[in-house]
């Protein structure tokens, strides 16, 4: 099992898909969100909590992230760094083995275009994975970064046999 996750502070959006080969099946998403009024040390620590209790629950094999993009505002990407900081150490702290992956990356494996929009990745996400109800946009991102995953891992296995 394979978790997804795309980190925000304000929402971290999350997705578990199975892999058997080519074939992949949707287990759970759903959407980590924080109180903006709150802290940031609150804020993070909340996030913290929520994804261990996400770990503990479904125990997945591996993980994987978006990588940081930087943003016009830098306020805003310090905030994402440090979310993603949570993230990383969460699954690290649980054993599990992280992949990171460029956002271009995640849609040109997913849509096959690496400038492809949310919309976009969104339509493919409910394609590849028929009959999952999709939580919002960030869980719609945390899929296709499981998938991303999913996809490389396989290859990688093929190339190492």
């Amino acid at each position: 099992m394979i978790l997804g996750l795309d980190p925000g502070l304000g929402t971290t959006g999350w997705g578990l898909i199975m892999a058997d080969g080519n074939r992949l099946s949707h287990i759970a998403n759903g959407q980590i969100k924080t109180d903006a009024k709150a802290p940031l040390a609150s804020r993070l620590l909340a996030l913290d909590a929520a994804l261990t209790d996400l770990i503990l629950a479904y125990k997945p094999d591996g993980a994987a992230v978006e990588e940081v993009f930087v943003n016009a505002n830098p306020q805003s990407t310090l905030k994402l760094g440090q979310a993603r900081g949570v993230v990383l150490l969460n699954a690290a702290r649980a054993g599990i083995e992280v992949g990171e992956y460029a956002a271009r990356l995640v849609k040109k494996s997913v849509v096959g275009i690496g400038n492809a929009s949310k919309d976009q990745v969104h339509a493919m996400i409910l394609r590849l994975l028929p009959g999952t109800a999709i939580s919002g946009p960030d869980a719609a991102d945390a899929l296709a970064v499981a998938i991303t995953h999913a996809h490389h891992s396989a290859n990688a296995r093929r190339l190492t046999l």
